[in-house]
């Protein structure tokens, strides 16, 4: 009887007018190789948080959607609302 436990990325979502991406990470118990457990865990980040220690997909996600425009967009938001 052999139990396992690892967590993947299992979820990326970029949402909003400044592309905030949300991240789902499962972590799932297996016994024999059947999954007997899962649970989750969601992070979000901003246009101007540091993603260099997230998962390579998340990371080219980023880059993808965070362009400058988008990340300036974001510094102008922030910086009207008091943020």
């Amino acid at each position: 009887m052999a139990i396992t436990k690892e967590t993947i990325v299992d979820k990326i979502e970029v949402v909003g007018e400044f592309k905030h991406i949300q991240v789902r990470r499962a972590t799932v118990i297996k016994e024999d190789g059947n999954e007997i457990s899962r649970s989750a865990h969601r992070i979000a980040y901003a246009p101007d948080q540091d993603v260099s220690a997230e998962d390579e997909e998340v990371k080219a996600v980023a880059n993808a959607v965070w362009t400058d425009s988008v990340k300036a967009a974001w510094k102008t938001h922030k910086e009207n609302s008091g943020s």
